[in-house]
């Protein structure tokens, strides 16, 4: 069996199909910074970094803000007029 919904997923996987308004794009894109956020914080624990709080958060929040950014650039210049 063929899952209908197959076709979709590997439109939007592989870009040929991206996501067309903005609020699904900037959705996306707080998706991706939430995960850039908690992988930042569980990677610096992992390292023993994670010693001062607010250096910690600090660091999760910028890499969080470029993956952000980065992922909603990325969204709109693919976005097919």
């Amino acid at each position: 069996m063929v899952d209908e919904n197959s076709g979709l997923r590997q439109r939007l996987l592989n870009f040929i199909d991206p996501p067309g308004s903005a609020l699904t794009q900037v959705a996306n894109a707080g998706i991706i910074a939430g995960y850039t956020f908690f992988s930042t914080l569980a990677g610096l624990g992992a390292t023993g970094l994670l010693t001062d709080v607010t250096t910690s958060l600090v660091a999760a929040g910028i890499a969080a803000g470029l993956s952000f950014f980065g992922s909603l650039i990325t969204q709109r210049a693919l976005k097919k007029e």
